[in-house]
C-alpha cells in the first residue's frame, strides 16, 4: 500500500528525473561489471590471509560469507528491480529514509570504492614500475598512475558502451589464469592439506567472514549506474544472481586448490602477497608463477576500470540532489555521459593514490559496507511494503519466502558486526559526522527532495 499525503505527492517517474542518460547496460554487461569489480586483487591475496586466520578451515568462512552475501544481494536484487535511478544502494536508502540517510549511505559507498580503487591503482603502477626500472622512481610511478587512470577516464567519457566493452574484455582476461590454476593445479592437491582437524570458534569465523567481504563486495558499486540499465526489473536480479553464483564458486575453489597444493605453507608470511603465484609455482613451475603474477596485474587493472565506470555515477547522483555542485550532474552533449563527474572522480583517485596509504581505511570501509547493507535491507523491506515499481511499470522481483529473507539478512549482518573493533566504530563515526556537516551546509541553499519511482497501483 502506498503512503498518502506528502509522500504520495513526491512520487515521480524516472523519465522525469533523468531523461538524458542512455539505458545501454544489459544482463551480461551488468554481470561482467559486477564480476570485474568484485574479482579484483583480493582473490589473489586472500587465500593466505584466510589460512593464517583459520588454517584448513578457511573454506567455512567462505561459505558463511557467501550465505550472508547471498541473503543481502537478494534484498539488493529486489530493491534494484523497483528503483531504476542512478545511485544504486544510495537511491534505495534515500527513497525510503530520506535524503540525509541516503547521503550518508552514499558517502560510505563512495568512500569504500574510491579508497579501494586508489590503492589498487597504486599497486598496478608499482608492479609495472618494477618491471620497467626507468619508471621505478616517484615521478615514473606518478606518470603511470596518470596514464592508467587517464586512459580509463577517456574511454568512459566517450560513452557507457565503450566503458562496458573494456569491463567485459578485462573480466574475461582476468579469469583465464585462475581457471588454468584450478584445472592444471588440481592434480597437485593433497587431501591431507584440506582436511579440517577441528572446527574454529564462532568469533573467529565471524571475524574471518567479515574480512572476506572484500572477496564479495562490489555488487553494490556495480549497481550505481542503474539509470543506464535496460529493463532494470529483470536485468538487475538476473545479473546479480549470475554474478553471485560465479563469484562464490570461484573464490571457494581457489582457496581449496591453493590450500591443497601448499598446505600450511599457504599461511607463510613469505607467500602473503602472492599466495596463488606460489601455488602455481609448485604445481606448474616457473611459467605458472609468472602467469598468476600477470593475472593479478590484469585483475587489479580491471578493478580500476570497473570503478572508473561506476563510482562517478554516485557523484552524479549527489549533484542531482544538490548536495554537491550542480556541475557534477552535467551530461556531455555529444557522448551523453556524466563527463565532469568522471573526470573529478579520476582526479581524486590519482591524488589519493600518490599521497596516502589506505590499509586502516579499507578496514573501516568494511564496517561502512555492513552498515550500508543493513540500510539497504531495511529499504528493500519498505519498498516491498509500499508496492513501489520501476518506471517501466513491469512487475518487480518478489523474494522467495518474502520478508523472512530480510530478517535473515539483517541477522547475519549483526552477527558479523560483533567482530568490529571499537577503533573501527570510532573511525566510521568521524566520517559520518563530517558527511552530516556537508549535507546540512548544502541544505542551507535549499536541496531538492528525495526521488521516488512510481508506485504500484493498488487493487
Amino acid at each position: 500500500m502506498e503512503r498518502s499525503g506528502e509522500s504520495s505527492e513526491r512520487l515521480a517517474t524516472q523519465s522525469e528525473i533523468q531523461p538524458s542518460l542512455i539505458r545501454a547496460i544489459g544482463v551480461w554487461a551488468l554481470t561482467a561489471s559486477i564480476i570485474n569489480i568484485t574479482v579484483g586483487g583480493g582473490i589473489f591475496r586472500l587465500p593466505s590471509a584466510m589460512a593464517s586466520m583459520l588454517g584448513a578451515a578457511a573454506p567455512i568462512a567462505y561459505v558463511v560469507c557467501a550465505i550472508a552475501m547471498g541473503l543481502i544481494v537478494l534484498c539488493f536484487a529486489e530493491a534494484g528491480s523497483r528503483v531504476s535511478r542512478t545511485g544504486g544502494p544510495y537511491a534505495y536508502v534515500e527513497l525510503v529514509f530520506g535524503p540525509f540517510a541516503g547521503f550518508l549511505g552514499g558517502v560510505m559507498l563512495w568512500l569504500a570504492g574510491t579508497l579501494a580503487s586508489s590503492l589498487v591503482a597504486t599497486v598496478v603502477a608499482a608492479n609495472i614500475a618494477a618491471a620497467i626500472p626507468t619508471l621505478g622512481n616517484r615521478g615514473g610511478t606518478l606518470l603511470l598512475l596518470v596514464v592508467i587512470v587517464g586512459t580509463l577516464t577517456w574511454v568512459n567519457v566517450r560513452g557507457i558502451r565503450q566503458g562496458t566493452w573494456v569491463v567485459n574484455g578485462v573480466s574475461v582476461a582476468k579469469l583465464l589464469p585462475l581457471v588454468l590454476l584450478l584445472v592444471l593445479g588440481l592434480p597437485s592437491v593433497r587431501s591431507a592439506n584440506v582436511a579440517i582437524p577441528a572446527l574454529p570458534s564462532a568469533g573467529s569465523v565471524a571475524r574471518a567472514s567479515t574480512f572476506l567481504l572484500f572477496a564479495f563486495a562490489g555488487i553494490e558499486a556495480a549497481l550505481i549506474p542503474s539509470g543506464e540499465v535496460r529493463n532494470p526489473s529483470r536485468t538487475v536480479p538476473r545479473a546479480i544472481a549470475l554474478a553471485m553464483i560465479g563469484i562464490t564458486l570461484l573464490n571457494l575453489a581457489v582457496q581449496i586448490v591453493a590450500q591443497g597444493i601448499l598446505g600450511p605453507a599457504l599461511a607463510d608470511p613469505a607467500n602473503a602477497s602472492t599466495p596463488l603465484a606460489a601455488a602455481a609455482g609448485v604445481a606448474l613451475g616457473g611459467w605458472g608463477r609468472q602467469m598468476l603474477i600477470a593475472g593479478a596485474a590484469i585483475s587489479m587493472l580491471g578493478n580500476v576500470s570497473g570503478m572508473v565506470l561506476t563510482m562517478p555515477r554516485l557523484l552524479f547522483a549527489f549533484a542531482e540532489d544538490r548536495i554537491l555542485p550542480r556541475q557534477l550532474a552535467s551530461v556531455h552533449l555529444r557522448y551523453r555521459t556524466p563527463a565532469v563527474a568522471i573526470v573529478v572522480q579520476s582526479i581524486v583517485v590519482v591524488l589519493l593514490a600518490i599521497t596516502s596509504t589506505f590499509e586502516r581505511l579499507l578496514v573501516m570501509a568494511n564496517l561502512a559496507a555492513l552498515l550500508l547493507y543493513l540500510g539497504c535491507i531495511a529499504a528493500a523491506w519498505e519498498l516491498r511494503r509500499r508496492g513501489i515499481r520501476a518506471d517501466e511499470g513491469k512487475t518487480p522481483m518478489r523474494l522467495p519466502f518474502g520478508p523472512l529473507v530480510h530478517v535473515l539478512a539483517a541477522a547475519t549482518i549483526i552477527f558479523m558486526l560483533t567482530s568490529i573493533t571499537p577503533i573501527e566504530w570510532v573511525m566510521v563515526a568521524i566520517v559520518l559526522a563530517a558527511a552530516a556537516v556537508i549535507f546540512f551546509i548544502s541544505r542551507i541553499g535549499g536541496g531538492r527532495a528525495a526521488h521516488a519511482p512510481a508506485a504500484e497501483p493498488t487493487a
